[in-house]
């Protein structure tokens, strides 16, 4: 598919975290990008600011809750193709209003698809899923390592998760995101809508509003910055695979170049092997970076909670053409001083040797 001058893409949850920084990137290209977002989550109302500032009527804001009554059929008219990021994003959340939670990630996404294989049939469709449809991994025996959990198997440790694991979902949340996943394959199957899936592991970035429940790379930073403690759930050498959003954006817009060949197909989507780190680690590591170690407090394991996962991000790469992800101290480096200046967090004085605040 071309995109640029001319096309009009929809992002559901546009406002979002990733969601505003594709919509970027699109309306950079020449794109009319459409915007349905019921703007609840603290914060996310600047990002949809921030892109009308700089790219006026070309961005086209749709506020309302994807469970209005024919939201979806407003939404679609005359697109050209569809990013599906609005979710209910927490664990926890999901635990506490599963009925809530049901009815945003998984009837959400049913909505869509029936309005799209209504509406606009040829449109192509990408859906951000999650590494829980993969459950805990209890399965996967890991052992302490220097840097964090790492598992027994070598291939896992040396490739990460691939698509091929089967599916265990856990957790309301695992179970209406990958209920929505499996749904999206199968009206590419089905109804030949030109549809894929991308299995997220944790990315971050600037325009991240972290919280204790999503978003944990900047929520340590947020937390940090103001002096406040950070509260690990567990004992830390928890492993994930972190991932700039630059480089997500560069992936999800490769999807809709290549939906032809990845139609129909779950692709796993995190920082790989090279960009794995324990939270642990990354701690250390913002303490380095902003001039003080974070206080940390530790609390009870949360449910389905993974001790250890790594995307192994090779089909993706191989399908979509995309180049090495950028190294995670670089990236969090960005968002050091990205989140300083945003949020009028001042940076030790000796740390601004190492993070320089543009």
């Amino acid at each position: 598919m071309r995109i640029g001058e001319g096309t009009t893409i929809l992002i559901t949850g546009g406002a979002g975290f990733i969601g505003s920084n594709l919509a970027s990137r699109l309306l950079d290209r020449g794109c009319r990008v459409r915007i349905l977002d019921s703007l609840v989550r603290p914060g996310v109302e600047r990002n949809l600011e921030w892109l009308s500032q700089a790219h006026g009527d070309r961005v086209e804001p749709v506020i309302a809750d994807l469970r209005e009554s024919g939201v979806f059929a407003r939404a679609v008219q005359g697109i050209d193709a569809a990013y599906h990021f609005a979710a209910q994003v927490a664990v926890t959340t999901s635990l506490a209003d599963p009925r809530a939670d049901f009815d945003i990630n998984l009837a959400g996404t049913f909505g869509l698809l029936e309005a799209m294989r209504r509406d606009r049939p040829g449109a192509p469709m990408v859906f951000a899923s999650t590494n829980k449809v993969y459950g805990d991994l209890s399965d996967v025996g890991v052992q302490p390592g220097a840097g964090g959990y790492i598992p027994a198997n070598a291939q896992l440790a040396q490739y990460g998760v691939p698509e091929s694991r089967p599916l265990d979902f856990h957790t309301p949340y695992g179970c209406s995101k990958g209920a929505a996943d499996q749904y999206v394959l199968d009206y590419a199957r089905s109804y030949s809508l030109p549809a894929a899936v991308f299995r997220m592991s944790c990315i971050y970035g600037e325009r991240q509003m972290g919280t204790e429940d999503q978003g944990w790379v900047a929520h340590f930073l947020i937390r940090a910055l103001a002096g406040e403690p950070i509260t690990l759930y567990g004992d830390g050498e928890q492993v994930r695979d972190i991932c700039d959003v630059a480089d997500t954006c560069d992936a999800y817009i490769a999807a809709l170049q290549n939906i032809g060949k990845i139609s129909g197909r779950a692709l796993n989507w995190g920082g790989g092997p090279e960009n794995a780190v324990s939270l642990l680690t990354l701690i250390d590591q913002i303490g380095v970076m902003t001039g003080r170690m974070p206080r940390i407090e530790f609390a009870d394991w949360r449910a389905g909670d993974q001790r250890w996962f790594v995307a192994d991000t090779r089909a993706a790469d191989r399908e979509l053409g995309l180049r090495r992800r950028k190294p995670w101290r670089e990236g969090l480096r960005d968002l050091v001083a990205w989140l300083s200046e945003s949020r009028g967090l001042p940076l030790n004085p000796e740390a601004r040797s190492t993070v320089q605040v543009s």
